[in-house]
């Protein structure tokens, strides 16, 4: 295995040439099979909508906490949407060196997920004082889900279904969570401790400080930033639906460089109703060794109420009378 994340330039599978798309695939089936994890170019988000976000993120995040706290999660409601402090995520029920900002799809009560209820769908908080946050945002994730919904044709490809199945399944309406979150300089130790990704695809964009790291059978390895790159991993239920042939690999956020740092991911998930059952030859695995001894492969029901599962243990105060 090389010692670095495999680097894919998606640009075919946004047209039509069959074996350009192809050899995009392939290289899509053998990084998922081996790392889980890779960088992305090609994915037609252009270097203005980097530096866009990371200025109004910056703007936002250097305000005083009380400015940010107007816009806190307890103001989201049912959808899950605001501004976190320092420390106040966990990860395996230990607190997180970062601070963030929940973001979503936007969606008014009139949407029907919004008017049935279902939580993690509704409306963002939008800071007052930071106009050109909510632009940056809607852009990024504007250019992030169309290279995601790409993208997912190219794996269905590359595990040799027709390019449009995992959008007639799962991805149609996907579940879009984004995120923004802040690294302090001062923290040390895990800004993000070990985990996988609970749903379809993540696709992050970080600052030029680096600190992701990827967990190998060799040890930890190191993902730095790559200017005008994407870092690609898949979650938890691409691991289901492959039988663990494809994997949702660990990783982490370690701090302590000193310097102060911005990432950006958007999680591109299934339909919150959807029922995720493995591919056709693809046999559940009993045996995939995770860290924190569940399985993916497990009966499950609505991909939502898995999800619920998970993020209630994010901020279980929250959840107790948000979710």
């Amino acid at each position: 295995m090389a010692d670095t994340l495999p680097i894919i330039d998606m640009a075919a599978l946004f047209g039509t040439d069959t074996a350009a798309r192809r050899h995009v695939a392939t290289a899509i089936d053998s990084a998922c099979r081996d790392r889980g994890f890779f960088y992305l170019t090609g994915h037609g988000i252009a270097p203005s909508a980097f530096a866009a976000i990371e200025a109004a993120a910056h703007d936002f995040f250097d305000r005083p906490a009380a400015d940010k706290a107007r816009i806190a999660m307890r103001h989201g409601g049912r959808a899950w949407r605001g501004w976190f402090p320092l420390h106040g995520e966990l990860t395996s029920g230990q607190p997180d060196g970062k601070e963030g900002l929940y973001l979503g799809e936007d969606l008014g009560p009139d949407d029907p997920r919004v008017a049935a209820g279902w939580p993690l769908h509704g409306a963002n908080l939008w800071p007052a004082t930071v106009p050109a946050l909510r632009p940056a945002v809607e852009s990024w994730m504007a250019g992030a889900a169309r290279a995601a919904h790409a993208l997912a044709a190219g794996m269905a490809l590359a595990l040799d279904l027709p390019a449009d199945h995992f959008a007639r399944r799962y991805t149609a309406s996907p579940t879009l969570l984004f995120r923004i979150f802040r690294y302090p300089p001062g923290e040390t130790g895990f800004g993000v401790g070990e985990h996988t990704d609970y749903g379809f695809l993540t696709l992050l964009a970080q600052d030029r400080h680096g600190g992701l790291e990827v967990r190998t059978p060799g040890g930890w390895l190191a993902a730095p930033p790559i200017p005008g790159a994407l870092v690609v991993n898949i979650g938890d239920m691409l691991d289901r639906l492959t039988g663990g042939v494809w994997r949702s690999t660990p990783h982490r956020v370690v701090n302590g460089s000193g310097q102060q740092r911005l990432s950006w991911p958007l999680f591109f998930d299934p339909a919150f109703d959807a029922v995720v059952e493995p591919l056709p030859g693809f046999a559940p695995r009993t045996d995939h060794g995770r860290w924190d001894g569940a399985s993916v492969h497990a009966p499950m029901g609505r991909y939502g109420d898995y999800l619920l599962g998970k993020v209630g243990k994010v901020f279980p105060e929250l959840s107790a009378t948000a979710l």
